[in-house]
Parts: structure tokens; sequence; C-alpha cells
């Protein structure tokens, strides 16, 4: 009976992860800005293509922004105008 609990656990955490959302961060041409995507980003490695860099699979979203920060080739992101009003105060 306990193997049987243990087979079943290790099958819904394995499960589970399986489910989970992966990260990339991409860098874009078009808009000049690095975003982070839930897709395997393809690559676009012609002259003009929108797609330019892939840094990725990141676990947590919180990774691919920490990811994102570190990378030179993306601007750094402006805070929007709710977060500097809140650091004026």
């Amino acid at each position: 009976m306990k193997s049987l609990l243990l087979s079943g656990a290790m099958i819904l955490a394995a499960g589970t992860t399986a489910f989970a959302a992966d990260y990339w961060v991409v860098g874009n041409r078009a808009t000049s800005k690095c975003e982070i995507v839930t897709s395997n980003p393809v690559i676009d490695a012609q002259v003009g293509g929108n797609i330019w860099f892939g840094s990725g699979p990141y676990q947590s979203l919180d990774d691919a922004k920490l990811a994102r920060s570190t990378i030179s080739a993306c601007p750094k992101e402006e805070p929007t105008s709710a977060e500097a009003a809140g650091k004026d105060k």
C-alpha cells in the first residue's frame, strides 16, 4: 500500500512539472525591446528579422525578469507612471 501511495505521489509531481510554463527572453527589433514570452522563440537570423536573440528557458517569470535585467542588449525598462509617482512620495 505504501509503495502504491509513493508511486502515485511521484506521478503527480512529475505531471505538474511537465505542465509548468517556461519563459524565454527575446530581443525584438521591431519594438527595440526585450520581451518575455512563454513559447520557444524562432530566431530570425536574416537581416531585418524581428527576433534577433533568445535566452532561456527559465522556470519562473522572476527568473526571466532577472535574466532580462542582466542582458546588455536589453534596454533598461523605464518605470511606469504609477511606479514613478510612488517613488516621489
